[in-house]
């Protein structure tokens, strides 16, 4: 184990991590599986079969009560009044200074009834904001250190699972879920969402579960070629599809319309700072984030300069990295509007050499 410290987190699954060879590091203050074998080989285990990511770093909340959908539309900035039960929504929690306190997704469980999937790093953050503004007498409970969570992924992942349940996984639309028996389990929530673009499920189950379900899908998927994957390939995979990591492409600093979040800021209704919000858009924004990939032959790094032609900054590098699909440099950084349109040319400064890349149309692949 590479770890020096013992006062990390460990997920349900620790142990089996390590007995995997998983190179373990800190993570969102979790000791965390990086890799098992290499991030290119589990790169394409997701892209081309299937694969177990282990996120149970990750936070729930539950909220009940009649005011749970009204505190719920204060603090998020999409329309959770379009939610049904078994309906699943990804959006964002606005700060009052025009950033984000958080992205996250929004599970109806039922009528007063809603489970909030928070990032891992902002548990305690997300959880003391949405309290703050709890003046409706929801009742929230933080499930976050009591629940696991498994991400299957790939072309291959709902045939992998079809005999763990009675779900019919193939016919589960994108954002839904069931609560149904999974692996002889009950009551597990099995969703129709992910972070990689290549279809599968999530499941969300109570700790004391989660090394009987993980067994049982590397025995399930046995025909399939199933591998545990670790948060190196979940990253490279992620921003292939250009997906936001809190932190790197959002934060506290950056409005959700800067970051091409608009179609999750719904002004049919009052939420936190929407008001500033909607002003931004009317003016129209100064900077966009925009999915790049170069030209000259370089790998683009978290906090690396963006120029333009002339030398001048215009932004940073939010993520990046060499695409294990395209086997080219590839990133995301915010650039002045002026030059977020697909085509432009922009460069990269890697170490001491200025180099060319090309605004492209998300996704990369």
């Amino acid at each position: 184990m590479d770890l020096k410290t013992t006062d990390l987190k460990q997920t349900a699954l620790n142990d089996i991590h390590v007995a995997l060879g998983g190179k373990m590091v800190e993570f969102a203050g979790y000791s965390m599986p990086v890799r098992y074998t290499s991030d290119k080989e589990e790169h394409f285990a997701v892209r081309e079969n299937v694969g177990v990511f282990d996120v149970s770093h990750m936070g729930e909340f539950l909220l009940k009560g009649e005011g749970a959908l009204d505190l719920i539309q204060k603090v998020s900035s999409n329309d959770a009044s379009k939610l049904y039960p078994g309906r699943v929504q990804y959006s964002c929690l606005p700060n009052d200074q025009g950033g984000i306190v958080d992205d996250l997704v929004i599970y109806m469980i039922a009528e007063n009834e809603y489970y909030l999937v928070v990032n891992a790093s902002n548990v305690q953050k997300d959880w003391d904001w949405i309290s703050k503004h709890n003046t409706y007498g929801v009742e929230m409970t933080n499930l976050s250190d009591q629940t696991s969570m498994l991400a299957i992924q790939g072309p291959k992942a709902t045939q992998a699972l079809q005999s763990l349940t009675d779900v019919k996984l193939d016919d589960m639309k994108f954002y839904t879920f069931e609560k149904a028996t999974f692996a002889g389990v009950p009551d597990v929530i099995i969703s129709a969402t992910g972070y990689t673009g290549l279809g599968g499920v999530e499941l969300y189950v109570p700790n004391e579960h989660a090394e009987t379900i993980w067994n049982k899908i590397f025995e399930a998927g046995k025909d399939y070629h199933i591998q545990a994957i670790g948060l190196g390939a979940r990253d490279t995979l992620r921003l292939e599809k250009g997906y936001c990591l809190y932190g790197n492409d959002i934060d506290d600093t950056t409005s959700p319309l800067e970051a091409g979040l608009g179609w999750v800021t719904k002004f049919t209704k009052d939420f936190v700072n929407s008001e500033a919000l909607k002003k931004q858009k009317e003016e129209g924004v100064k900077r966009k984030l925009v999915a790049f990939k170069m030209v000259d032959k370089g790998i683009p790094r978290h906090g690396y300069e963006l120029l333009d032609t002339d030398g001048k900054n215009i932004g940073k590098v939010t993520s990046g990295s060499m695409s294990p699909s395209l086997n080219i440099g590839i990133g995301l950084g915010y650039v002045t509007k002026e030059l977020s349109k697909p085509g432009n040319e922009i460069m990269v400064q890697v170490r001491n050499k200025q180099l060319k890349a090309e605004v492209i149309k998300l996704p990369f692949i």
